[in-house]
This record gives C-alpha cells, sequence and structure tokens, in this order.
C-alpha cells in the first residue's frame, strides 16, 4: 500500500485514466467488428457506412493516445484495403 499522500492521488489518477481509456477502446473494436463483419457478409452499403464511422473512431483513439499514431494508420490501412477489396 502506498505511503504518502502524492502516491495514493497518483493510484486514483491512474485508476481513472485505465477505465476511460478501457472504454475508448472498446468501443473502437466495437466499431471496427461491425466492419468486420459488413466485409464477411459483402454488404457494400453497409461497409461504407460503418468503415467512416470506424475510421474516425480510431482516429479519435489516437487522439486521446489510447493507441499509438502509427497503430491506428496500419489499422485504418488494413480495413481500407479489406473493404476496397469487396467493391471491385
Amino acid at each position: 500500500m502506498p505511503h504518502t499522500k502524492s502516491i495514493k492521488k497518483r493510484l486514483r489518477q491512474a485508476e481513472g485514466r485505465r477505465v476511460r481509456n478501457m472504454s475508448v477502446q472498446s468501443r473502437m473494436k466495437t466499431f471496427v467488428k461491425h466492419v468486420e463483419t459488413a466485409i464477411e457478409a459483402k454488404d457494400e452499403e453497409r461497409v461504407k457506412t460503418t468503415l467512416a464511422a470506424a475510421l474516425s473512431e480510431i482516429d479519435r483513439a489516437a487522439g486521446k493516445g489510447v493507441i499509438h499514431k502509427n497503430n491506428a494508420a496500419r489499422q485504418k490501412s488494413s480495413l481500407q484495403q479489406r473493404a476496397a477489396a469487396i467493391q471491385q
């Protein structure tokens, strides 16, 4: 257990950030799964709408520092390539 007031405060802050980050990451993963299910179903219209929302959520997570910007770029690129393959 922490001994000083400042370390107790840091623990409270860290827990708050952890919960907030988990929420952002979970939301991002949900949007990505929506795109993946639309891609598997080969539903071009649903892919277009869900892809835009997922890209936005990935950018939001990267902006908040939940994921690294290169990780976000990689995920966005992968989703866009898979979506483009269906539209051909």
